[in-house]
């Protein structure tokens, strides 16, 4: 006997949303569930790449490395998404969740990145397996807020990391898999709307089927606000487990195959919601002639549609332009490359952080993504004054490349030196010990002074004992001072005292090295 999976996945739009961003794959090997966002159908474009990316796992036993195929095939993914936006810049933005388990056996590889959750129930106990990646989660972490805070929380969707097509790792974990394990994955369309006690409840009853049904019913009739996809897997003791995989919600053809039946509280809630947008059809038929009495009547609703193309070709074009606008400026004290232009609009900003640059000690400067800067991020302080203001107000803005120029230029020409760290003064002489002898005043009560060594005498000067030469009226005698010189020990007035280095005072003289 071996452990193989039984699995059973749903997905649903939900109520409110008018398409289906979430995409999912259920497999003899792998769970995959991604949830895309970006708006549009940029969401459900990352959602289906990153589950393209993953799919080939199922089809061949993993071996030992499930962690090291988990990561190659997630990298794959988000490669995917970079090169997409590349070839469309409107889907820039773009992004999806990513929550895949591997099976192998008594084993099994997790991978998880976002606010898409897995669960795991063993001897009738649920247990959260994944940390979401979210603001209001970091709150918790921290003791700031409880997790029941956390539901009801106005960030509550804020999320820190997410595949984009920029460099980023997923978390990835190995667990020990059992007979008699029940996993749910699932969005947060489910875990949003039904408590974590519901969804164990829920989890300890019926089939794998009947489950995965029951949870997307309590998520519609709890609103049904968001996407709801779940899969529910069991692990059992037998020859060979399902061998068809489910591929459901955006992956999908259709994403309404899943809708619970007429007969249910959710089935009824579903029919109310609204129908999924579709391309609209030209029908190339002649238009009868109107009656001349009516043209003056009829003219607005052609001028109605006619204004309103208007704007809305003007708001995709002003969007198009804030988008692909590029600047260096200021944002939380940091000297950051700003998408968008200055401003706000009814309390709406009109830029994002694209890009803030680490600095090091030399003043090498690299670009990294402002979410995942883990290094000495260059601050407008660390600017000389004029500098500062510039950036302040912001620089000329332009593309991507020439913001990076400037920043370049702001780190070879404008950063102040690092600042060094003060030399400790010299320590006192140590004063004469018990029982040293101390040395006795000279004469006059001077302090006691070493007697020099004897050195020989200069050519032209007497020998010891011998007379000195006699000197020419007015010259002095040899080793007296001539008129007009200091006198031996008494300081040059003619010399100026040498300066006082001034204070190092971080963000005025220098900055803070890395």
């Amino acid at each position: 006997m071996t452990l193989v999976l039984r699995y059973a996945a749903r997905s649903d739009r939900g109520l409110v949303r008018s398409n289906n961003e979430d995409s999912v794959y259920a497999g003899a090997r792998l769970l995959a569930l991604a949830d895309g966002m970006g708006g549009h159908a940029a969401g459900e474009v990352a959602s289906q790449l990153m589950i393209a990316a993953l799919a080939h796992l199922d089809d061949d036993e993993p071996g030992g490395d499930l962690l090291g195929k988990l990561a190659a095939a997630v990298r794959e993914g988000n490669a995917s998404i970079a090169d997409q936006v590349e070839e469309e810049p409107e889907l820039d933005g773009m992004g999806t969740t990513l929550t895949a388990i591997l099976f192998a056996g008594s084993k099994l590889g997790l991978a998880h990145i976002g606010d898409s959750r897995a669960y795991l129930l063993r001897d009738g106990q649920l247990t959260q397996i994944t940390r979401d990646d979210t603001f209001v989660q970091s709150l918790v972490d921290e003791g700031r807020i409880t997790p029941e805070q956390a539901h009801t929380h106005p960030q509550r969707s804020l999320i820190m990391r997410a595949l984009t097509g920029s460099e980023v790792e997923p978390t990835l974990t190995v667990r020990e898999a059992r007979a008699g394990d029940r996993y749910l994955v699932c969005s947060d369309g489910l875990s949003d709307v039904v408590s974590d006690e519901t969804i164990a409840d829920t989890m300890r009853q019926g089939t794998h089927d009947e489950c995965a049904d029951r949870l997307i019913e309590l998520a519609l009739r709890s609103g049904g606000p968001d996407n709801v996809t779940v899969v529910v897997a069991d692990v059992i003791d037998l020859d060979y487990g399902q061998s068809h995989p489910i591929v459901a919600g955006a992956a999908s053809a259709d994403d309404d195959e899943d809708t619970p039946p007429p007969n249910t509280a959710a089935g009824r809630a579903a029919a109310m919601r609204p129908p999924r947008a579709t391309p609209k059809r030209v029908i190339n038929k002649a238009p009868e002639p109107e009656p001349k009495k009516k043209r003056s009547r009829l003219w607005w609703p052609a001028a109605a549609i006619v204004i309103i193309a208007v704007l809305v070709g003007g708001l995709f074009v002003g969007r198009q332009l804030i988008r692909n606008n590029y600047y260096v400026g200021a944002d939380d004290g940091r000297v950051t490359v700003l998408r968008g232009i200055p401003g706000d609009v009814f309390g709406y900003s009109l830029q994002e952080a694209a890009r803030v640059g680490c600095v090091t000690d030399e003043g090498d400067l690299t670009l990294v993504d402002p979410a995942s800067a883990s290094c000495r991020v260059m601050l407008v302080d660390d600017l000389w004054p004029a500098a500062r203001e510039q950036v302040r107000a912001g620089l000329p803005s332009g593309s991507l490349d020439d913001t990076r120029e400037q920043m370049q230029r702001l780190a070879e020409l404008d950063l102040l030196p690092v600042c060094t760290p003060e030399e400790p003064e010299p320590a006192p002489a140590p004063a004469p010990g018990p029982g040293e002898p101390t040395p006795a005043p000279g004469p006059n009560g001077a302090p006691p002074t070493e007697t020099p060594a004897v050195q020989p005498p200069a050519p032209g000067e007497p020998q010891p004992g011998q007379p000195a030469p006699a000197s020419q009226p007015g010259e002095p005698l040899p080793g007296e001072p001539r008129p007009g010189e200091p006198q031996p020990g008494e300081p040059d007035p003619n010399m100026e005292p040498a300066p006082e280095p001034a204070p190092q005072i971080p963000g005025q003289n220098c900055r803070v090295g890395a």
